[in-house]
This record gives structure tokens, sequence and C-alpha cells, in this order.
């Protein structure tokens, strides 16, 4: 009679094992998916001001519609993405044409001075805070799935219910170094 509550216990405490880490790794997913959703979001919110901070440049700068092109094509690259790597090239691509816009409207004093300018200039840098902070927590998360699906006795759990690695979002180092280069902007 021992034998079997030791049996029955021995499949209690497995069947707990189970349960518990299939709920901690499809809680650690959906934080994942949410930090995801987070950074698009804010994507999103950066791509719609654009149009609005080109207006506003085109009217002092309207020669300049080489810039004007490539940040259009950009954001239309980010919008086409699919998947953390895909958008995140895209991302970083973008971020080197917003530096051109910018320095596009270092040449133009009244534009700098135009209100207008200024507060989407302001709601950008606000934008651009809260993409840096989506890309931590997202980045966290993915670190704490990959670490619990990469580890013993986890990974039985995950590899059982097909649990995958998920990408970083991470900046392309010679993407990253192109777009931190000085734009050069000629008249």
């Amino acid at each position: 009679m021992l034998t079997v509550w030791i049996i029955v216990a021995v499949i209690v405490v497995i069947a707990l094992f189970f349960w518990a880490t299939y709920n901690g790794l499809v809680t650690l997913r959906v934080r994942v998916d949410e930090a995801w959703s987070d950074i698009n979001v804010q994507l999103k919110r950066r791509l719609d001001l654009i149009p609005n901070l080109i207006e506003t440049v085109k009217g002092y700068a309207a020669h300049e519609s080489g810039v004007f092109t490539a940040v259009t094509e950009a954001r239309a690259n980010v919008l086409s993405a699919k998947g953390v790597k895909e958008t995140a090239a895209a991302d970083n691509q973008f971020e080197g044409t917003l530096k051109s816009l910018f320095a596009v409207s270092e040449a133009y004093p009244d534009l700098k001075t135009n209100q207008n300018f200024q507060e989407l200039q302001a709601e950008l840098v606000d934008t651009e805070d809260k993409i840096q902070a989506s890309r931590r927590f997202y980045n966290s998360g993915v670190r704490d799935l990959n670490t619990k699906i990469q580890t013993f006795p986890h990974n039985i759990v995950a590899s059982l219910f097909h649990f995958v690695l998920r990408d970083f979002f991470e900046v392309d180092e010679a993407e990253q170094a192109a777009a931190n280069k000085p734009t050069e902007v000629k008249f």
C-alpha cells in the first residue's frame, strides 16, 4: 500500500512540475508578445508624426526633395516590415533618414523657431524614448523566455509543447555606425 502512495505522489509531483513549467512558459510568451505589440504601437506613433513633420519642413526647404523622398521610403519600409529582424533593420534605416531631415532643419533658423516644428520635434523625442523603453522591455522578456526554453528541465516541457526561441530586437552594428555618422547637407 505504501508503494502505491509513493507512486501516486511521484506522479502528482511530475504533473505539478509540468503544469507549473508550462504555465510559466506561456506567461513569458504572452509578455514577449505584449512587448512586441508595445514596440509596434510606438513605431506607428512615430510614423504617424512624420508626414506632419515633413510638411512643416517642406514649407521652408522645398528644394530638399531627396531628403523627403528618403524619409518617406524609409517610413514605408518600416510599415511593411515583417518580424523582429526585418523591423529592426527598417527602423535603423528610418532613424538615419530622420537625421537627414533634422540636419536640413538646422539650416533654416525660421524653421527651428516654428512652434509647430518644435512641438513635432518634442513629440518625436518623447516617442523615441518610449521606443527605447519598449525595446528594452521586449528584449528582457525574450531573454527570460529564451533562458527558460533552453535550461534543464524546462527545455523538456518547452520542446514537448513546441515553444520556440525568439529573436532580440537588435541594432545592426554596420547600420548603427552609418546612422551615427554626421549627415551632410549641401545647398
